[in-house]
């Protein structure tokens, strides 16, 4: 399937990865309806900060995915539904559980209900790489088991396996992407990477941060991008989980260093307990397996290995210290 000349609906299109795909999508010539989180400033996330053209061109539809009517609707019409919209904080989790259910599970299910009855011809269901836990053994490919370890994580294997259930029961044409931890321009300071260069960019050379031992697979918002269309356009990929990821592993505290390193900033890392998840909760190992989405998509990192995301980071430190994208950012506060 090639996505040029189809409509397509992103949902979570406002957000760090969706604003990022939408945009691509706009540029490769797609037909893209835009569902941004329905507020009354008429706000559209990060979209609101896309080039004038692409904004311009593209169908916004202000909803909830929580809501089954509004999720249909903006489905209407539309050939291929890229589903993004969820809750992803994992300490927020810890506070709000019962928002996790209702948005990543419920909200995919209506987004797969409404696939169904409307007959899409693809959908592509956003997993994440914490619903695999702590490695059991690396580098972690799609049939390592799944470990609920926080409110957040169960939440989207119940999505993931809802989302399954309607390709096996019904034949709606679904593909599960799992991406691995993605980081670049524009990511929430509730994620490691921007955190940390955020600090650096306000001054600071004392780092707040929690747990550095933990290892993680971090994956480039262009690889996670292109992994996306990838997945979509495959016919290979229905009834398939892929994980999108750069099969390279590095502590969080060896990225603080090659941050540093990038920002040529002499720092410090200081241990801030409110940051720390509970002990059995935290995920202490990430590596993808990326050899399904080399196999199925033809799909591998552009940014792959040390000097790729040496590369990603420089360009993710650039954006960060433009003044005004800084602004949008509360360096000293915990963002969870």
């Amino acid at each position: 399937m090639t996505l040029n000349g189809k409509k397509i609906l992103v949902t979570g299109a406002d957000g760090f990865i969706g604003s990022h795909l939408t945009e691509e999508l706009v540029r490769q010539g797609c037909d893209v309806r835009a569902f941004v989180y329905y507020n009354s400033f008429n706000s559209w996330g990060w979209l609101d900060a896309s080039p004038k053209d692409i904004r311009e061109s593209l169908d916004v539809f202000s909803g909830d995915i929580r809501d089954p009517h509004g999720v249909k609707k903006a489905i209407t019409g539309c050939d291929v539904v890229l589903h993004l919209a969820a809750l992803i904080a994992i300490p927020y989790s810890y506070h709000s559980p019962d928002t996790y259910i209702d948005t990543n599970v419920k909200g995919t299910l209506n987004v797969v209900q409404a696939a169904r009855e409307l007959e899409i011809e693809k959908v592509v269901h956003t997993s994440t790489s914490e619903v695999y836990g702590t490695a059991k053994y690396v580098p972690i490919n799609e049939e390592h088991p799944l470990q609920g370890q926080s409110p957040y994580s169960a939440s989207k294997i119940g999505a993931d396996q809802l989302a399954m259930s309607f390709y096996y029961a019904f034949h709606t044409p679904v593909s599960i992407i799992r991406p691995f931890n993605t980081y670049g321009p524009r990511q929430s300071a509730r994620a490691v990477i921007p955190t940390i260069i955020s600090q650096i960019a306000s001054g600071k050379r004392k780092i707040k941060l929690g747990s550095v031992e933990p290892t993680r697979d971090f994956n480039y918002i262009k690889d996670t991008v292109s992994g996306f269309i990838a997945v979509a356009e495959s016919e290979r990929s229905i009834g398939e989980v892929i994980n999108i990821g750069s099969n390279y592993e590095i502590s969080i505290g060896e990225t603080v260093q090659l941050i540093a390193d990038v920002m040529r900033a002499e720092i410090e890392i200081e241990t801030d307990p409110n940051r720390i998840r509970p002990e059995k909760s935290e995920v202490e190992r990430l590596w993808a397996d990326n050899r399904k989405a080399k196999s199925l998509l033809d799909w591998s990192p552009s940014y792959g290995g040390r000097d790729g995301f040496q590369r990603g980071l420089t360009e993710t430190a650039a954006w960060f210290t433009d003044r005004e994208n800084l602004k949008a950012y509360k360096a000293d506060l915990y963002n969870i």
